[in-house]
């Protein structure tokens, strides 16, 4: 089963929200636009805007990490423009 990094935007709040999982994908955005408590329920205009897929969710969650540790929003802008 694929485990994948993902990225999300909100042009309401104009923020990215950076994730994994190894749930179907489209299963966990409709998750994220849900109600619930977490950062992405305040927003209901999350939309996915780049995605990686890994073998493993140890790997997907390093990749996490990874581009969290940039702390740079137009790193993160960089790297979904670069995407194919």
């Amino acid at each position: 089963m694929p485990c994948y990094f993902y990225i999300l935007f909100s042009k309401e709040a104009d923020k990215y929200y950076l994730g994994h999982t190894c749930d179907c994908l489209e299963e966990r955005v409709r998750k994220h636009l849900s109600n619930h408590k977490g950062f992405t329920g305040k927003n209901k205009d999350w939309r996915l805007v780049y995605q990686e897929e890994f073998e493993s969710k140890s790997d997907a969650f390093a990749r996490e990490r990874q581009v969290k540790s940039w702390k740079s929003k137009k790193k993160i802008t960089e790297l979904i423009s670069e995407k194919p």
